[in-house]
């Protein structure tokens, strides 16, 4: 990097500390343009997380191995147990890398990952939500059949369910009409859920709503 001194009443030591600023500056800013620079409380990407090392991947020997049917093979060097998880069919998987020494386990790395995501998968949590099924006092029998179905798959799938029973016209005249046909759903989905909160009329509408039945 040239650097030309124009002013030159600039004593000798500033010009110095100038140049050498500057270059400080460029030299920075040239190597940025090819290393990522991560700061303080960056999250990085998830293909440079830790992961589980395998086979060839682990460096460190010796190794404390388990083998596929949990039996300790106790300290061994590392070569001797990636050859004892060929001869099996498997894989080496370092389970414990900070350990000394680490501990690796002989295991099918393909199942090993599916399991765990399997697991993962289980162990979220599901957000409930409110569905609803609207009738009305004098909605056949086969219409409610139909919509109880679609309740029994909400329950089943752990959301709650709304009945609505709706009234209009002179049906407001046959309230008890409307209740008939609100405790035959709920009888009907007694085996599914659980009443959470008991019949009301708000309105033109009766509402009742049922959640699922807890599983172990």
């Amino acid at each position: 990097m040239l650097v030309k001194r124009y002013n030159s009443d600039i004593s000798d030591e500033h010009f110095v500390v100038d140049v050498f600023k500057n270059w400080r500056a460029w030299y920075h800013s040239s190597i940025t343009t090819t290393a990522p620079v991560f700061l303080k409380g960056t999250t990085i990407p998830p293909s440079d997380k830790k992961q589980n090392r395998i086979n060839e991947q682990i460096r460190k020997t010796p190794i404390r191995v388990i083998d596929q049917d949990g039996n300790q093979l106790g300290v061994i060097p590392t070569k001797e147990a990636l050859d004892k998880a060929r001869d099996a069919g498997l894989d080496l998987v370092e389970v414990a890398g900070e350990a000394k020494p680490p501990v690796c386990r002989i295991m099918d790395f393909g199942k090993f990952n599916y399991d765990k995501k399997k697991r993962q998968t289980k162990n979220k949590s599901h957000q409930t939500k409110l569905k609803e099924i609207r009738v009305r006092p004098k909605t056949g029998q086969h219409d409610i059949d139909f919509k109880v179905k679609k309740a029994i798959g909400f329950l089943e799938h752990h959301d709650k369910v709304q009945v609505t029973v709706l009234f209009r016209g002179r049906e407001n005249a046959h309230i008890d009409e409307g209740r008939k046909v609100m405790d035959g759903i709920i009888a009907q989905l007694e085996e599914y859920g659980k009443v959470e909160s008991r019949p009301s009329q708000q309105q033109r509408r009766m509402i009742c709503t049922i959640a699922p039945l807890k599983t172990s």
